[in-house]
């Protein structure tokens, strides 16, 4: 019986989407973009992986690393920003990310793990990204995890 090495970069495109669109969008950019292969640091600009973009950890222990962060608004959005369509952000990260490029196309934010002090001073007249609230999001969601009511 003879064996044959395939390598993963020797399979079609489509058969590569299909692998990466089972991982988490964030991974795949991360993982991709500007790495010394050619072939899947484009594939990594597809928009399928950058439309929507989740931050929010899904518990304490995942929340993005401050260098992986640091590497997203420094390096990856601004590449990226004219794909990103909604955020899914958590305060630690929310100003860094919005402040990394102009995204053109963002309409939707959903934030998560917000108290509503946090939340009244990103909608207050001091706030620097209260522009981004005022004349691009059309659809806006917040988790609020305060326990009071008032």
């Amino acid at each position: 019986m003879s064996r044959s090495n395939v390598n993963l970069l020797d399979l079609p495109d489509e058969i590569l989407l299909v692998i990466l669109k089972k991982l988490n969008n964030i991974d795949v950019l991360y993982s991709f973009i500007d790495i010394n292969n050619e072939h899947l640091n484009s594939l990594a600009y597809e928009k399928i992986f950058s439309d929507t973009l989740n931050f929010v950890s899904i518990d304490n222990v995942s929340a993005i690393d401050q260098e992986k962060l640091d590497r997203f608004c420094k390096d990856i959005l601004p590449k990226i920003h004219e794909n990103v369509k909604c955020f899914i952000l958590e305060p630690i990260s929310m100003e860094c990310i919005l402040r990394a490029a102009d995204y053109r196309n963002l309409t939707e934010l959903k934030l998560f793990n917000f108290t509503q002090e946090v939340v009244l001073n990103y909608f207050t007249n001091q706030s620097s990204i209260r522009y981004i609230f005022q004349e691009k999001i059309t659809n806006l969601i917040i988790a609020n995890n305060d326990k009071r009511i008032g």
